[in-house]
Formats: structure tokens, C-alpha cells, sequence
């Protein structure tokens, strides 16, 4: 399994994933790996850790999250592995849920995500987004 940590998908994940089928309700999983120093695009803040940078973006993007009629399941901070290997943890998962594709598409597209979106950039090295769907007694 190669695994590769990306900020923003590419052109062809992104037609791939928002070209889906809706299907109602899902809840993404995100692992995240975090800058050691934040680095805004416009040099402020260097000492400012890359994780405090996600952060403001994190609180910010919960509100559109619930304004859009979903919730952050779950946020916190990886501590160890059980089970595989891999060359570096992530340091963060969290889950969030949707209430459907088209409104997700909405929140990503819009002028408020636009407007914190450098947060996550200056903080993030990477991550993975996993859509993912209950199962049958979920």
C-alpha cells in the first residue's frame, strides 16, 4: 500500500469524488499531518506551530459544518499504533459528518471557506480524506 499525504486533491480526485452519485449522509475521515512551523504565505507568524495554524482553521470550519447541518464527530490527536506499519504517524484524525455530497461541495466551494482556508494550508503537511458510510446497524 503506498500511502501519500496531499493538502489539496487533484483535479482529477476532485472531478472523481464530487461527480459521485449522492447518496445522503457520510462522515469523512481525516488524518492529518502537521507542519512543524506554520508558513503563511505572507511570512507572519514563523514561530507559530503548524498544528496551532490548523486549529484556527478547525474552529472556523466547524461552524460552516454545523451551519450546514453536520457535526464534528470526533477531533484528537494520534498516540500510538496497534496494528501495521507506516514510516511517520499522523498526528491528528478527525471526523466529520455530512449531511449530504452537495452540501459538502457547497461548504468547500464558498467564499467562507475561501476566507480561512490559508489557516489550513499554513499549518497542514498533509492529509488524507476518506469518505466513508455506515454499516448495517450504524
Amino acid at each position: 500500500m503506498n500511502v501519500l499525504n496531499a493538502v489539496f486533491p487533484t483535479p482529477e480526485q476532485f472531478q472523481s469524488f464530487f461527480g459521485a452519485p449522492e447518496d445522503g449522509p457520510f462522515v469523512m475521515v481525516n488524518l492529518l499531518k502537521f507542519k512543524e512551523k506554520a508558513e503563511y504565505e505572507d511570512g507572519s507568524e514563523p514561530d507559530l506551530p503548524g498544528r496551532e495554524a490548523y486549529n484556527r482553521y478547525g474552529v472556523e470550519v466547524a461552524k460552516l459544518v454545523t451551519a450546514l447541518g453536520g457535526k464534528i464527530r470526533y477531533s484528537g490527536a494520534v498516540t500510538g499504533l496497534m496494528i501495521g506499519e507506516i514510516e511517520e504517524p499522523w498526528d491528528a484524525v478527525a471526523l466529520a459528518e455530512y449531511p449530504s455530497l452537495a452540501a459538502f461541495q457547497k461548504m468547500a466551494l464558498s467564499p467562507e471557506m475561501h476566507a480561512i482556508e490559508h489557516h489550513r494550508k499554513a499549518g497542514l503537511a498533509g492529509q488524507l480524506n476518506i469518505r466513508t458510510k455506515p454499516g448495517p446497524g450504524f
